[in-house]
């Protein structure tokens, strides 16, 4: 038997239409769980469910700012492909502003969707009618910078220390259930989005961020990678970590 395999489990997963979302959910299909993919775009749901292997997956287009709307979700997800085994928090927004930038208004909307989000999906996931309370994981995407510090994240470190914290006490809660509870904080992975950072950098400032990575920057796929690990029986005895998965960069 296989302890990393995911097949016959289904595996709800936000932020699924691209970067690390999206490659959860090829990984997971390909690992063999039924997936759920959420996320605000139709059209890129569409593209991530066409490099989905199997058949049997599910698309739900919604903008996850809207809390209220969050049960309906797991609702027609759990009425599609049966209860939930297995979730990913993918979906997250990321900036770069100095604190005289920021206000209110934008700090919520990092704590939407970084840690409101994820805890609504959390809430209604761990019920007995939606979860498989034999066995079920949730991995939540965090950021080093969730536990260190860098100029302009202010918004951004300190939804996803909130996130990362959020996970300790929610494992502690939910072991009685048989539902375990990890956090992943990545270091700078190449998506679209860094590219995109990239290409706006002349050499030396592209080089300085490679740099503090010293094994290079990551791929979607390590990351991917990890969720698996963490959703899979071989982890069936972690819960309440937060795994740095960053090329050295907080080794520093």
């Amino acid at each position: 038997m296989n302890q990393f395999s995911l097949s016959g489990k289904h595996v709800l997963i936000t932020g699924a239409s691209s970067g690390i979302g999206r490659q959860c959910a090829v990984s997971c299909s390909e690992s063999g769980a039924t997936v759920t993919l959420v996320a605000r775009n139709t059209d890129r749901l569409k593209e991530t469910e066409s490099q989905l292997n199997g058949c049997r997956h599910f698309s739900v287009a919604q903008d996850l700012s809207e809390l209220d709307a969050i049960e309906d979700v797991v609702k027609s997800t759990v009425k599609k492909n049966g209860k939930i085994d297995g979730f990913i928090h993918a979906a997250g927004i990321e900036g770069t502003e100095p604190i005289t930038l920021l206000n209110a208004i934008k700090y919520k909307s990092y704590f939407d969707i970084n840690v409101l989000a994820g805890l609504e999906f959390s809430r209604f996931l761990t019920k007995k009618k939606y979860c498989n309370t034999s066995y079920a994981s949730l991995v939540f995407i965090a950021s080093v910078m969730g536990t260190l510090g860098q100029p302009g994240k202010i918004a951004y470190s300190a939804s996803k220390g909130a996130l990362v914290n959020a996970v300790k006490s929610m494992a502690l809660e939910f072991a009685g259930k048989n539902i375990r509870v990890n956090s992943i904080s990545p270091g700078i992975v190449l998506t679209p989005m860094t590219e995109n950072l990239f290409a706006s950098l002349d050499a030396d400032s592209k080089q300085a961020i490679i740099n503090m990575h010293p094994l290079g920057i990551g791929t979607v796929t390590d990351v991917a990678n990890a969720c698996i690990f963490l959703l899979s029986d071989a982890a069936k005895w972690i819960t309440g970590t937060n795994l740095i998965i960053d090329g050295g960069y907080s080794a520093k």
